[in-house]
């Protein structure tokens, strides 16, 4: 599933296309994708002008003019390509072709913008993905993200804020920081990338990193730190783009290739003068991969 910086990297990625055009119809060519379209989804958003796009956790955001926000999701395969524009206005270093199967077209976005009409293409085909409508004034205590803790782009993520969330928690560092109510938006690659930056191990329980007063230990402290770096790394380099996750523009990213500890078993562990390998472990039914000599 695609994570928080690919997330951002499609955001970015729409965009320039999306902002300030208007919304000459959009077309859905099926009823549903993991849940039914909004009754009159179509009729809501035709004749309307995008005035912006932004991210909640690991849902895009795009806001519409007089309030309404459209709400979406990627799934485990869903990604967006713009149509429409020439070459010169598609960046991006193609590593492999962005999809052709229109048969896994499902929702068609179609745009007037300042260069002329662009076709956004939402192509899905495991149909885990989803779109909602909500009203702006209504989306903090909608079912989506009622429940979600700071993201962990913001300055407002700090080492007191996980030291008040992992107080007196028995669960294990894994588990901790994949609860969304803890952080927002944070996946099973990134935390993995995260807890080896900062030498800890996964399976460490979490209220161990903050003291008996409640203020965060030196390890909670380079903990935070970790996230809100492996993050900015993954956000500037376009997202891991694993699998048959694409950018928006149909180029993918490199941070993939930078993995120090995902999905690299039996590797040795790139920490200066460690000795260790990487090992693979189960948790909560998701693999974890990490070093057991030097995060402890």
């Amino acid at each position: 599933m695609p994570e928080l910086p690919e997330v951002e990297t499609v955001k970015r990625g729409l965009a320039p296309v999306m902002e300030g055009s208007r919304i000459r119809r959009a077309e859905l060519r099926r009823p549903d994708l993991r849940f039914p379209f909004p009754p009159a989804f179509s009729e809501a958003l035709e004749g309307r002008r995008i005035v912006s796009l932004g991210r909640r956790a690991k849902y895009l955001l795009i806001d519409i003019e007089g309030g309404d926000v459209v709400i979406a999701h990627l799934g485990m395969s869903g990604s967006f390509r713009v149509e429409g524009a020439p070459e010169a206005e598609t960046p991006g270093d193609f590593h492999m072709p962005r999809s052709k199967d229109t048969r896994h077209d499902h929702v068609v976005f179609h745009l007037e913008t300042a260069e002329g009409e662009r076709r956004v293409v939402y192509n899905d085909p495991r149909r885990f993905g989803f779109m909602d409508l909500a009203r702006r004034e209504d989306l903090a205590a909608h079912a989506f993200f009622r429940d979600l803790g700071e993201e962990p782009t913001g300055n407002t993520l700090d080492a007191d804020y996980i030291a008040a969330k992992f107080r007196g928690r028995q669960a294990p560092l894994k588990a901790a920081l994949l609860d969304q109510k803890n952080i927002a938006g944070l996946g099973n690659i990134y935390v993995c990338e995260a807890l080896w930056r900062a030498h800890l191990s996964p399976e460490r329980l979490a209220g161990t990193l903050v003291t008996a007063a409640g203020k965060p230990k030196k390890e909670l402290v380079a903990l935070t730190e970790a996230i809100r770096q492996v993050i900015a790394d993954a956000i500037e380099a376009g997202g891991s783009t694993l699998r048959d996750h694409i950018r928006a523009d149909g180029s993918l990213g490199y941070f993939q290739h930078s993995f120090s500890v995902y999905d690299r078993e039996k590797e040795p562990c790139r920490t200066p003068g460690c000795t260790g390998t990487i090992g693979r472990i189960v948790q909560s039914g998701r693999s974890t991969f990490h070093c057991a000599v030097c995060q402890k």
